[in-house]
């Protein structure tokens, strides 16, 4: 049994540690809303952080947190972590600009710090577990099963080559039925998303970097997806995904617990920075921009393992209807990236390749984003609790063209179309080859002057 004087001890400790990340956190949010407003500038207006620190600076929990970390790909550093909590208690309080600057590299650190991992997911090792497979694979006749590309060219509805000096690398066209067939996709899972309670919201395609990163993605160093734009007072983004942009719609929010949970859908371009040179990966399979409606929940934290389960079954129920082979796989602890507790995806086979390949995916965010971005409900007994995020791809439109066209291409170079896309062609069964699309040429680029 717990004495009464280390018990006392305890709860001393942590309202101590309370109060001093609390203390400098003021300490810097007043710093740096003098320089703004010193130097004339109007800057997204984004709260501090608030970390879970009596969980993360308590030295009992060291061990589970660097177990997790590695579990992650060994993305942050709990020791660091502690050793600048350290030093910040030492350092005299009037001593501000050394506060200041180790404050900084604390909030830094703590950012780095992944979600917990759900229990079930740390015993799965390094693979996914596959929890169902859906639909049987299809049966070709005799002779070649194309892959995407090579069946949309033999259709004259795509287009990829020769786009270098116009659109850049990895772009594309999509044209005729194709383009059809895109939007036939994104209303399919819109009106099914509607019918499911979810409130349609158009979002912005360029985001602060600040809102970008507490989601849990990078935007710095060389290497990473994110495009970033040229603007003086502010860093600003191409999103990724729409799932940004509507956690960031709730940034600094508090929302009454009856309305809770929240859900959204989104129609959003993507934009990624990734490209992929793998065999496996060519054509529209990575590319760097790309539509995609998008599945967002805010909730309490009783409520987000449910919100999951319910987003996972509608991603199924989509693929299900329209007869694709897939699998479910809960995701291992090495692919849930920084934000997720925990995640489901979804690969269709694509007879093309020879290949699963994932066409969406789910995950339960936990507070990770919420505390990062202020996310707040107001609780029956009045108190202020962080929420839950979850979110959720419903169609990734160039995926989902892959497996379409791969699973249902027939011989005579047409595609079947499933029969719940039919109402959104106008009808239509089968998408047929067009006539020889005119063809571009690689030109030299022309100066102002040769134009003139």
């Amino acid at each position: 049994m717990i004495s009464l004087r280390r018990l006392f001890a305890c709860k001393t400790h942590s309202l101590q540690t309370k109060l001093l990340v609390r203390a400098v956190h003021h300490e810097v949010r007043v710093k740096h809303s003098n320089s703004q407003h010193e130097n004339g500038l109007h800057k997204f207006q984004l709260q501090q952080a608030n970390y879970d620190t009596d969980y993360l600076l308590n030295p009992a929990n060291l061990p589970l947190i660097r177990d997790n970390i590695e579990h992650r790909k060994g993305i942050g550093n709990i020791q660091l972590v502690h050793e600048l909590h350290n030093r910040i208690k030492a350092v005299p309080a009037e001593q501000i600009p050394e506060r200041d600057q180790l404050a900084g590299q604390l909030q830094e650190e703590l950012r780095k710090i992944p979600n917990k991992t759900h229990p079930d997911v740390l015993a799965y090792g390094a693979e996914p577990k596959v929890i169902r497979y859906y639909n049987e694979k299809p049966k070709f006749e005799k002779g070649k099963v194309f892959e995407f590309s090579e069946m949309a060219k033999k259709m004259n509805i795509f287009r990829m080559e020769k786009l270098g000096n116009f659109t850049g690398h990895k772009s594309y066209y999509l044209t005729g039925e194709l383009a059809e067939l895109e939007q036939a996709l994104i209303k399919y899972a819109v009106t099914k998303l509607l019918a499911s309670k979810f409130k349609l919201i158009t979002v912005p395609d360029v985001l602060p970097a600040r809102v970008i990163e507490s989601c849990g993605m990078n935007t710095h160093g060389e290497r990473n997806q994110v495009y970033k734009l040229n603007f003086p007072h502010e860093t600003l983004c191409l999103s990724g995904t729409s799932e940004m942009a509507l956690a960031g719609y709730f940034s600094g929010t508090i929302t009454d617990e009856s309305e809770l949970p929240l859900r959204l859908a989104a129609v959003s371009r993507c934009f990624r920075a990734e490209t992929s040179g793998l065999h496996d990966e060519k054509g529209i399979y990575r590319v760097h921009q790309f539509t995609k409606v998008e599945m967002f929940s805010v909730c309490r934290p009783d409520q987000s393992e449910s919100m999951l389960e319910e987003f996972r079954d509608i991603e199924v129920g989509l693929f299900d209807a329209l007869g694709l082979h897939f699998q479910l796989l809960d995701m291992p602890a090495c692919e849930l990236g920084a934000p997720a507790y925990r995640k489901y995806d979804i690969e269709a086979w694509m007879p093309g390749r020879g290949m699963y390949g994932e066409i969406s995916s789910c995950s339960d965010c936990t507070d990770y984003q919420a505390r990062r971005l202020g996310i707040r409900y107001r609780a029956d007994d009045a108190q202020l609790r962080y929420a839950h995020t979850v979110n959720g791809t419903a169609c990734a439109i160039p995926r989902m063209l892959i497996a379409l066209l791969e699973n249902f291409q027939n011989s005579d170079y047409t595609i079947t179309i499933p029969a719940p896309l039919r109402p959104f062609m106008r009808g239509k069964e089968r998408i047929s080859r067009k006539k020889l699309l005119p063809e571009l040429k690689l030109t030299k680029r022309l100066t102002q002057e040769e134009i003139c």
